[in-house]
C-alpha cells in the first residue's frame, strides 16, 4: 500500500499525457483550417492541450521517480486548476441562468429576445468583433438553407432550433405587404420590432444582423452549457479525487528522502528535532540534582 498512490498517480498522468497529444494536434489542425469557425476554437484547444501536457508530465515524473519537487508543482497547478474550474462553473451558471424562449401562438417553434439574457452576455454578443466571427460561422454552416424554402404551412407545423428561429426568418409579429419571397415592406404605421426592418430576403443577409439572431445564438450556448455542466461537476469530483491521491504520493516522495523502506537510506545525516537539545539539557540537569 505504500506505493499504491504513486502507482495510481503515475498511470493517471500517463493516460492524460497521451490524451493531450491529440488535443494539441486538433488545435494545430484547426490553425491551418480556412474556416473561421475552426479558428474560433483553436486557441482554447491549444491552451488546454499544453496545460494538460505540462501537468501530466510533472505528475508522472514526480510519482514514478519520487521527485518531491515535481509533485509539489503538480499539486499547486492542480489546486489552481480546481479553483479555476469551480469559479468557471459558478460564473457559467450565473450568466446562463436567464433566458429561454417565448411561445408563439399557432407555431411549434419559440422565439427569443436579447433582453431576456444576462447583461454580460448581451455586451459580449453586441461586440462587432465577436459577432462578425459568429455570423460567419452561422452563415458557413448553411443552417438556413432549408428554412428559406419552407411554405407557410411548414412554418406552422415544423419546429426550429434557436438559431434557425432567430436568424432564418423575421419575427412572427412582423407585418408585411407582400410575401416573404420579395423584399418586405411594412403596411402599418404602428411601431414594429426593429428586427422587422433588418430582415432581408438575400440568402447572405436574412436576419443575421437581428437581435433575435443574437438571442438565438445565446440560447444555443445556454442549452449547451447546461448539458456541459453535468460533465463539469463529474470532472470536478474526479480532479478532487486525483488531488487527494496526489497528496499521498507527495507524502510518500518526501518520506523516501528520509525513511526509504525499499532499499538503502539515501540520507547520510539525519538532523535531530528542534527541541532535542533542549530536552537533553533538561534531562542532564535533573540527573545532576538527583
Amino acid at each position: 500500500m505504500y506505493r499504491f498512490s504513486n502507482t495510481v498517480i503515475g498511470f493517471l498522468n500517463l493516460f492524460t499525457l497521451l490524451a493531450s497529444i491529440p488535443i494539441i494536434g486538433a488545435g494545430l489542425w484547426m490553425a491551418r483550417s480556412s474556416t473561421k469557425c475552426a479558428n474560433f476554437l483553436q486557441t482554447p484547444l491549444l491552451v488546454i492541450g499544453f496545460i494538460v501536457l505540462v501537468i501530466s508530465l510533472a505528475g508522472f515524473i514526480g510519482a514514478c521517480f519520487h521527485v518531491a519537487c515535481a509533485l509539489w508543482i503538480y499539486l499547486v497547478v492542480m489546486l489552481i486548476l480546481i479553483a479555476a474550474l469551480i469559479g468557471l462553473t459558478m460564473f457559467g451558471f450565473g450568466v446562463t441562468s436567464k433566458g429561454g424562449g417565448v411561445e408563439v401562438l399557432g407555431r411549434v417553434y419559440k422565439e427569443y429576445h436579447l433582453e431576456d439574457y444576462s447583461p454580460w452576455l448581451r455586451e459580449r454578443i453586441k461586440n462587432p468583433t465577436y459577432w462578425n466571427t459568429i455570423r460567419s460561422c452561422i452563415l458557413g454552416s448553411k443552417i438556413c438553407s432549408n428554412v428559406i424554402n419552407w411554405t407557410p404551412l411548414d412554418y406552422m407545423q415544423r419546429d426550429m432550433s434557436p438559431i434557425q428561429s432567430g436568424c432564418c426568418k423575421p419575427p412572427t409579429a412582423c407585418t408585411y405587404s407582400n410575401n416573404m419571397e420579395d423584399q418586405p415592406t411594412t403596411t402599418t404605421m404602428e411601431e414594429q420590432d426593429p428586427d422587422c426592418y433588418r430582415w432581408n430576403n438575400a440568402p447572405n443577409l436574412l436576419c443575421y444582423e437581428c437581435d433575435s439572431c443574437k438571442a438565438g445564438f445565446l440560447e444555443d450556448i445556454r442549452r449547451n452549457w447546461h448539458k456541459l455542466s453535468v460533465l463539469t461537476v463529474v470532472l470536478l469530483v474526479l480532479l478532487i479525487g486525483i488531488y487527494t491521491i496526489g497528496c499521498c504520493a507527495f507524502r510518500n516522495a518526501r518520506r523516501a528522502e528520509t525513511d526509504y523502506p525499499y532499499g538503502e537510506n539515501r540520507i547520510t545525516k539525519v538532523r535531530p528535532r528542534w527541541d532535542y537539545y533542549w530536552w537533553r539539557w533538561l534531562h542532564d540537569r535533573r540527573e545532576r540534582l538527583y
